[in-house]
């Protein structure tokens, strides 16, 4: 009898090794080494579909045809923003988020509308049973003859349910349910993710359908298996969002078909997931008025502006070391502008706690809110409301100069389109464009003449 040689792989970043360890070398994290057993060069063959082991030759790059890949457009314009205008066909899509977030209502209502085109649209669910896939799209009015249930984690019989359905657009809820059973390790481990993303993608390219692969989160907020999983699929979404609040946020975070850092904005209704075409007016629709330490920028989501509303406390700390908090902003970014603040406008704020939010959720990582976070800091440490209409937008540098953004011409004229009245720009920003004439635009050069403006002295 050959006896079976075993491996330690680590859960988190797909590490091995052959004997275990406490400590994982690659990720550092601990006690996620797991024994499994090792595939032979048998198992390993039965991978190897023969329709992709054809076998190609080297071409010169001017004799490849490059055209547009076709797109699949769905009745939900925000998603379609997401996905770079579209879904690809032949494309696998890793959709990942908080468990209960509306990943199965999102994808579910998305089977819907295609099915609905006339596209034949395989849902297979590992978690759930069809009869509560039925509940569940009779709550959200789905019903289609071209939309097809199968309730099964075995990816052979996965595959050749597909294999005979030939369908246009398949849904795996979620990757960490289905096992392959010639792969001796438990459903959802390394080996299994691994292997079964490899399947999926080999169906996806070779068949020509687009594939969306629900992947379940860690506590820490990034997809749970190993990292090669997110590398393996031609796009990557999260889907956020707070359980108590009704807006969720659809954010591509990899896509080989568009841009990365699109933005789908959705609010959760009993009959499932309502697009929200114009977000700037729901971020901004319960702004206090004449409230100190309350600012807006337009921030660039992808390629669409977005105004939001920056919120800052100072008060003063009971503590030997004051309490930096932000939630939407990087907490190493609020840091480095009250420093800022501190040796270039001459603010005492070492005796001061800052806490900033995000008003809505969003998460906001460009530069060009540097200028908006340090005047709604001011704003609060001296106890100044800036002025309502007013939108702020520029880059903050070490010596407190303000620096130009780009897209900046966008960002004024969607500040002009929800009724500002006064825009705060950096000045190297003021030429080579059009400047709208219902909307006051100011230039400014340093962080002290921005406050001037703003705040008033």
């Amino acid at each position: 009898m050959v006896k079976k040689k075993t491996k330690f792989i680590c859960q988190s970043c797909g590490y091995e090794s052959p004997k275990w360890m406490g400590r994982c070398p690659g990720c550092g994290e601990w006690n996620q080494m797991v024994e499994e057993v090792e595939m032979t060069g048998r198992q390993k063959k039965t991978f190897i579909h023969s329709e992709s082991s054809r076998i190609s030759k080297p071409s010169p790059l001017i004799t490849v045809q490059s055209t547009e890949e076709p797109r699949t457009t769905t009745n939900m314009k925000e998603f379609n923003r997401v996905l770079g205008g579209g879904i690809v066909a032949g494309s696998l899509v890793l959709i990942g988020g908080d468990p209960g977030i509306g990943k199965s209502t999102l994808l579910l209502q998305i089977s819907s509308q295609l099915a609905s085109g006339g596209h034949k649209v395989l849902y297979i669910s590992g978690e759930e049973s069809a009869k509560q896939i039925k509940l569940r799209a009779d709550r959200l009015n789905v019903d289609s003859s071209n939309l097809y249930i199968y309730s099964e984690t075995n990816l052979e019989l996965i595959n050749l349910a597909i294999e005979q359905l030939n369908p246009e657009f398949v849904i795996i809820d979620s990757i960490q349910t289905v096992y392959h059973p010639e792969v001796t390790s438990a459903p959802g481990s390394v080996s299994q993710v691994r292997e079964s993303t490899a399947e999926f993608m080999r169906m996806a390219k070779v068949q020509g359908m687009a594939i969306f692969i629900v992947g379940h989160v860690t506590k820490e907020g990034s997809i749970a298996g190993p990292r090669i999983l997110e590398h393996m699929v031609d796009t990557v979404l999260y889907f956020e969002g707070e359980r108590h609040h009704s807006y969720r946020i659809l954010r591509a975070v990899k896509n080989r078909f568009g841009s990365t850092n699109e933005m789908g904005i959705f609010e959760m209704k009993e009959t499932g997931l309502i697009e929200v075409e114009n977000p700037s007016e729901i971020f901004l629709e319960e702004r206090a008025q004449s409230a100190s330490g309350s600012t807006v920028v337009a921030s660039m989501e992808g390629t669409r502006p977005v105004l939001v509303e920056i919120q800052a406390l100072i008060a003063p700390t009971s503590f030997n070391y004051p309490r930096r908090m932000a939630t939407g902003i990087d907490h190493n970014r609020v840091s480095l502008l009250m420093a800022v603040l501190e040796k270039r406008v001459g603010l005492l704020l070492q005796n001061q706690d800052a806490y900033l939010k995000v008003a809505g959720g969003v998460k906001l990582d460009e530069p060009a809110i540097d200028l908006a976070v340090a005047v709604s800091i001011v704003s609060s440490f001296r106890d100044k409301p800036t002025r309502s209409t007013d939108c702020i937008i520029g880059e903050v540098g070490l010596t407190g100069e303000v620096r130009r953004v780009t897209r900046i011409e966008q960002r004024v004229r969607e500040a002009e389109k929800l009724g500002f009245s006064r825009v705060i720009i950096p000045a190297h920003n003021l030429g080579g464009w059009n400047t709208p004439g219902k909307i006051e635009v100011i230039g400014v050069s340093t962080v002290e003449e921005a406050l001037e403006y703003a705040l008033g002295g």
